[in-house]
């Protein structure tokens, strides 16, 4: 071997050792076990996702992994456009590439179902009930006894001021997207939106305002999902539960439709009537002062927080003025001249 043969592999066999390092790294790491929080985490991937937004969505479900590297892979793998929405399990020993083939097959063995903002104990049990690929085990299990289904651990904070237990499930579940394996009981998904919400509303709770005329969670829980319902646009959020705010503290009937139209229940046939207002229920905020018993339906999280972090003003009305706002008024006197304009339409 000649000296400039011998120089050429003192140049090249670093080269080619620091090639075959990288190689050997970047396989290790594509096939090591990912570090997971649980044994299983759900990851809901969205139509038009990269595979740099699904490294996003891994880390932020506490799935440890490096975006640039999970992007190379994906791009070297010729994986990167082939990659189908929908709900995937990461189960403990999965490796990255074993997560991106699973999504670039579409292998969702998981299912996923939606509960909206707003929706009624009726509407979640409809959408469980349709559900194909979920155990029906609540056929015969009436709203008022499903309670006694739940987890004691997420009911026993919302004890009221008095200790007692809320009477019904109404509003315990919290409006998110669950991914679940086909075959997966009812009652299981609804252990996991009630435990969601406990979460949330504890975090809220435990960051209240002072002062608030709110005995418990679950009376926080009660005003957020009247607040649900009433906003039309959410920047009136925090404004409207100011309004609720002053109402409480003063005593004031809260005299909102949505809870006259909850306890009218399958009579409300989409218009209430003075005589509806009129007719005395639990949920009848005109007839009774004070919260109504239960929530009226499932708040999120900005419902929440508006719950506990009211905007202070002193507005006493308001009224929608038809386009996703509402106009806001400190006294009767204009809130008439309001609903005069907004709801009669008459010019001021």
């Amino acid at each position: 071997m000649n000296i400039f043969t011998k120089f050429l592999l003192f140049l090249i066999l670093p080269l080619v050792l620091a090639a075959a390092t990288a190689v050997g790294s970047a396989y290790y790491w594509a096939h090591r076990p990912l570090d997971l929080p649980a044994e299983r985490v759900d990851i809901l991937v969205p139509l038009g996702s990269t595979p740099s937004s699904i490294a996003r969505l891994m880390n932020q479900a506490g799935v440890s992994v490096n975006p640039q590297a999970f992007v190379v892979m994906a791009r070297l793998g010729e994986l990167d456009k082939t990659l189908k929405a929908g709900g995937y399990q990461i189960r403990r020993g999965d490796s990255a590439w074993v997560v991106l083939r699973r999504m670039a097959l579409g292998d969702m063995t998981q299912r996923q179902i939606t509960f909206v903002e707003g929706w009624n104990l009726k509407q979640i049990r409809a959408a469980l009930s349709q559900h194909p690929d979920i155990k029906q085990t609540l056929e015969n299990i009436g709203d008022s006894a499903l309670i006694n289904q739940l987890d004691g651990s997420v009911v026993e904070p919302l004890k009221n001021a008095s200790g007692g237990l809320p009477s019904l499930a109404e509003g315990l579940f919290f409006p998110d997207t669950y991914i679940f394996p086909i075959g997966t009981p009812d009652i299981e998904i609804l252990q996991r939106a009630a435990r969601a919400q406990q979460m949330v509303l504890s975090r809220a709770w435990d960051a209240r305002q002072q002062g608030l005329p709110l005995k418990s969670p679950y009376e926080a829980l009660i005003l957020a999902s009247i607040i649900e319902k009433e906003t039309g646009k959410s920047s009136d959020r925090a404004r409207i539960s100011g309004v609720f705010i002053n109402r409480l503290r003063l005593n004031m009937p809260l005299q909102t439709d949505p809870t006259v139209i909850y306890g009218m229940g399958d009579s409300y046939a989409g218009k209430i009537r003075k005589q509806d207002l009129q007719t005395d229920t639990p949920w009848n905020t005109y007839t009774r002062n004070g919260l109504p018993p239960t929530p009226i339906a499932i708040s999120g999280r900005a419902a929440l927080n508006a719950a506990l972090q009211p905007e202070t003003h002193q507005y006493l009305y308001f009224v929608s003025k038809g386009d996703g706002n509402s106009a806001f008024s400190v006294n009767l006197t204009e809130h008439n001249k309001n609903v005069s304009t907004y709801i009669l339409g008459r010019k001021p």
